[in-house]
């Protein structure tokens, strides 16, 4: 019985730090997150730089597209700050 209850202990505490790190993900500064996937540091995201990386690439090029306020085929810094935020569980 004391071995089952370690193996639960260790598993609660395996889900507690997989959900701390999932948390830290999350809270990244945006401002760090466009720099790094600014490739050419050209201050502005095209369609490649924005969905490279993505784990859904349907849905990147919809977020894309929905940030490209002013439709020029990128994403500016400004347009990556303003998007609408996620919202969360009620």
């Amino acid at each position: 019985m004391k071995i089952i209850a370690s193996i639960l202990t260790v598993i609660a505490f395996a889900g507690i730090t997989l959900d701390a790190s999932a948390q830290e993900k999350k809270k990244q500064d945006p401002e760090k997150v466009f720099a790094k996937k600014d490739a050419n540091g050209d201050g502005k995201l095209s369609k490649e730089e924005f969905t490279k990386g993505a784990k859904d690439a349907a849905a990147a090029e919809k977020q894309f597209t929905a940030r490209d306020k002013d439709k020029d085929g990128s994403v500016s810094k400004e347009e990556f700050m303003a998007a609408p935020k996620k919202k969360k569980d009620a």
